[in-house]
């Protein structure tokens, strides 16, 4: 890279030579940040998946209360509370009232 002496060059040829530059940082800084998002797409490839792709089998969850009211509202004692299931525990019943019994 040669030097050059900016106190002697004129106005219109430092204004030149001022767009070159601005002209190739933009290019490298596109290039470089085309190339980090290649990497962080690579990176982000391998995290939280496994390489077969497939998840653990689960065993099936039956339900364990119902809805008098409605028997086809039911729940299997996982996650939140369904709405009508807090609303009869709100109104005074009993967690037990709900359970399905199945035979053994």
């Amino acid at each position: 890279m040669k030097r050059c002496d900016f106190q002697s060059m004129s106005t219109d040829q430092l204004w030149t030579f001022h767009e070159k530059i601005a002209a190739t940082l933009a290019a490298k800084l596109i290039a470089e940040k085309a190339q980090l998002d290649q990497r962080l797409c690579e990176l982000n490839q391998g995290v939280g998946s496994k390489s077969d792709g497939a998840r653990r089998p689960y065993p099936k969850v039956f339900p364990k209360f119902q809805n008098p009211t409605r028997p086809f509202e039911t729940w299997a004692g996982r996650g939140k509370k369904p709405r009508w299931l807090t609303a009869q525990l709100n109104s005074g019943n009993r967690m037990d009232d709900f359970r399905i019994h199945q035979a053994i």
